[in-house]
């Protein structure tokens, strides 16, 4: 039977047992009318995918060796088979309605393919993706871990985020030097922030940038120490701060500059 080559610069890594596959994809939730695989590579979660009916499954990957592969294993859905770069891939070009996104991320792209879903937030109401483990645990942590990061708080402000189960080295091939887990993300319903979403995204990344400073001096980037008087948690380091926490900082930041 052809096989997939591994490669390395696309940070693949090909899970061998089925049955985590169909775990993977029971993972999914909602009910959709579209559902797009992020690299599929030899197909072991897009089989479980096309038996459920309700969805009309899409695959995309940018190997083009694998995409070879999977027009030869699913003959029948060479229509469903995008070769191409989900990074760069315009969603609401090709869909009509809202998409739901799985897969089993190519390491060295899985941060970027979240910013791609910040991107398209209110056209994605869930991800189910397979990450490093800490990636994951990251992404997943709660204020005042020191994991807690920039795609924590804004994830966990649109998403609420689930860290499902940890996978083994062993259940890859090749197996990968760290071991992966997968998350799930579940758009909040109605959920409208309350602050200027572009300038929300400004200071926590600029909290982050310099995350062993507090955040009088990190926001010193934004505006002159002077004006901060009535900032919170200007005492604080960035990642003791929740996303709601943010939210209020933004407003207030909001006043002054």
């Amino acid at each position: 039977m052809q096989q997939v080559r591994a490669k390395k610069h696309l940070g693949q890594h090909f899970l061998k047992d089925p049955q985590i596959g169909k775990r993977i994809v029971d993972s999914l939730q909602g009910k959709y009318k579209y559902v797009l695989e992020i690299g599929p590579g030899m197909g072991i979660l897009s089989h479980f995918l096309f038996e459920h009916k309700e969805y009309e499954t899409f695959l995309i990957d940018i190997d083009q060796e694998s995409i070879h592969f999977l027009r030869g294993e699913f003959p029948f859905r060479q229509d469903r088979i995008i070769e191409g770069d989900f990074l760069q891939f315009e969603l609401q070009k090709k869909f009509n309605a809202p998409v739901a996104i799985i897969g089993n991320f190519p390491y060295n792209i899985s941060s970027q393919i979240l910013f791609k879903v910040l991107d398209n937030k209110d056209f994605i109401p869930e991800v189910v993706g397979m990450f490093q483990k800490e990636v994951a645990e990251r992404i997943a942590s709660g204020p005042g871990n020191r994991d807690y990061g920039i795609l924590s708080v804004f994830m966990q402000m649109y998403y609420d985020v689930e860290l499902l189960f940890v996978l083994d080295q062993k259940d890859f091939n090749p197996p990968p030097k760290v071991k992966s887990a997968v998350l799930r993300f579940t758009l909040k319903p109605g959920f409208v922030p309350d602050c200027d979403e572009k300038l929300f995204r400004r200071v926590v990344k600029v909290a982050f940038n310099q995350r062993r400073k507090t955040l009088r001096n990190a926001l010193s980037a934004m505006t002159d120490k002077s004006t901060m008087t009535d900032l919170p948690f200007l005492d604080l380091r960035a990642e003791r701060l929740s996303w709601q926490d943010f939210v209020v900082l933004t407003n207030a930041i909001a006043k002054i500059i």
